[in-house]
C-alpha cells in the first residue's frame, strides 16, 4: 500500500449539541489528547482551527462548529539513525504500521547492538518516503523472537494504543517449538516470575515474583518436540520462555532457559497473531504471520 507524504497529522470533529459550550481544552482532553500534546500544539508548530480560523484552547464550542487540530511534525532523536534495511510491512495507514520482524534483530538499539534495529529500519523507511514521523513501538519482541510488531506513526496514536495495551485490549498469540511431549493437549501455567538473583537478564519462577499466567495449546506433535500456540494474561519479561522451561518443556534453541540448540540456534518463538480495535478507523483489525520453520 503506497502512503503519500505526511506533512503533519490532524484530527477533525463536527461539534454536537451535547458538547456545546465546552472549552476546546476540555473537549480535546475528553478526546484523549494529553495536556503535553496541547502544549506541543501551542509552542511547536501545531494549530487549532475552528471553521478554518485559528483559535486558542479557551474558545467555547458551538453546535456544528468544525474543529480541527493539527499536530506539529515529529522529529526522531538525533541518536536514532535511519538505515536502509528492508522491512516486511504487513499493513500501513496514516496512523500505524504492522511489521513482521525477523529474528536476530533488536526492536530498538541497545549498547550491544547500536545499529541494525527495527527502529533504525523504520526511520530509514520514513526518510525514504518523506514521512515526517518518529518511531513509537507499541508491542516489542526480544531480539531473537520473530513475528508481528505494532508501531504507531504519531504520539496521539501511541497514547491511545498504549492505553489499550495496559488494559490487555491488544491481543497477541504466539507459536513456539518446545522440547518433549506435552501430557495435555491444552493447559494453563500460573506461576510468579521474578529476576534471578545471579543475573540482570535471566528470570525465574519464584514465590516473591509477579503474578504470571500463560495458556497453551498443542498444534502438532513432532519427533521429540511440540509445535504449540500460546497466549498470555500478563506480560512479564521472558514469560513464555520461563513458564515453558518451568514445566520441563523449554523452547528449542533457548539456551538461556535450558533449550537445545541442535535444531534451532535461537529460541523458536514467533508472534503469529495480532488483533486490536483501531481507534480512528473504528474497526477491529486482525493480522496473521506464519511460523518460520525454515529458520
Amino acid at each position: 500500500m503506497k502512503v503519500n507524504r505526511v506533512v503533519s497529522f490532524s484530527l477533525q470533529w463536527c461539534i454536537e449539541e451535547k458538547d456545546e459550550g465546552k472549552m476546546i481544552k476540555e473537549y480535546l482532553i475528553e478526546q484523549e489528547i494529553s495536556r503535553r500534546s496541547l502544549t506541543d500544539i501551542k509552542f511547536s508548530g501545531g494549530k487549532i482551527l475552528v471553521n478554518g480560523q485559528e483559535e486558542n484552547v479557551l474558545y467555547r464550542l458551538n453546535i456544528e462548529d468544525h474543529l480541527e487540530v493539527i499536530f506539529p511534525p515529529e522529529k526522531s532523536s538525533e541518536t536514532l539513525v535511519g538505515e536502509n534495511i528492508p522491512l516486511k510491512i504487513i499493513y500501513e495507514d496514516r496512523d500505524i504500521l504492522v511489521i513482521e520482524k525477523p529474528p536476530y534483530m533488536n526492536t530498538i538499539p541497545s549498547r550491544e547492538h547500536p545499529t541494525g534495529s527495527l527502529a533504525n529500519a523504520i526511520i530509514g523507511y520514513y526518510q525514504k518516503g518523506g514521512i515526517e514521523a518518529t518511531v513509537h513501538i507499541v508491542t516489542r519482541l526480544d531480539r531473537n523472537t520473530s513475528g508481528l510488531v505494532l508501531v504507531a506513526k504519531h504520539r496521539y496514536m501511541h497514547h491511545l494504543l498504549s492505553q489499550m495495551q495496559q488494559k490487555r485490549l491488544i491481543k497477541r498469540t504466539y507459536e513456539a517449538l518446545v522440547e518433549g511431549v506435552l501430557d495435555q493437549a491444552s493447559g494453563t501455567i500460573e506461576a510468579p516470575i521474578g529476576r534471578k538473583d545471579t543475573s540482570i537478564i535471566e528470570r525465574e519462577v519464584r514465590m516473591d515474583g509477579q503474578f504470571a499466567r500463560t495458556h497453551f495449546e498443542v498444534l502438532k506433535q513432532k519427533s521429540g518436540y511440540c509445535h504449540v500456540k500460546l497466549w498470555l494474561d500478563t506480560g512479564r519479561t521472558h514469560q513464555i520462555r520461563v513458564h515453558m522451561s518451568f514445566i520441563g518443556h523449554p523452547l528449542l534453541g533457548d539456551e538461556l532457559y535450558g533449550g537445545s540448540t541442535d535444531i534451532y540456534k535461537r529460541q523458536a518463538l514467533h508472534c503469529s497473531n495480532l488483533s486490536f480495535y483501531h481507534p480512528t478507523l473504528e474497526k477491529e483489525l486482525n493480522f496473521h504471520s506464519y511460523f518460520p520453520f525454515d529458520v
